[in-house]
């Protein structure tokens, strides 16, 4: 017979260790950079941008479009960086805890 509220209980143990997982991910920082080290942009698991640090040799660029191509850069990869390591993070807090279920993104969780 189907114990509903054996799930329920399940359900909420679930829950909370994804929540725990999710606040965990502030602690991740990351750190990218583009134009080789010019510019660094730091975000958490969250994907929080933290900090940007503009080398001081292109603050008198006069091409201002070059100097926000590589703060772009350097937030994206970062971005991109940071998304994967929460992704790998949340995968190891969550093991065991939900059926491996093909095409399951835990994205979909908060991420």
């Amino acid at each position: 017979m189907f114990d509903m509220m054996g799930m329920m209980g399940k359900m909420k143990e679930v829950q909370a260790k994804l929540k725990e997982a999710q606040d965990k991910l502030q602690d991740i920082t990351v750190t990218a950079e583009s134009g080789a080290g010019l510019v660094k942009a730091t975000v958490n698991g969250q994907r929080k941008l933290l900090k940007i640090e503009i080398d001081e040799t292109i603050m008198n660029v006069s091409d201002r479009e070059m100097v926000n191509d590589l703060v772009v850069a350097a937030v994206n990869n970062a971005m991109m960086t940071a998304a994967e390591r929460a992704q790998e993070e949340m995968k190891k807090n969550t093991e065991g805890l939900l059926p491996n279920i093909p095409g399951l993104d835990l994205g979909s969780f908060g991420l």
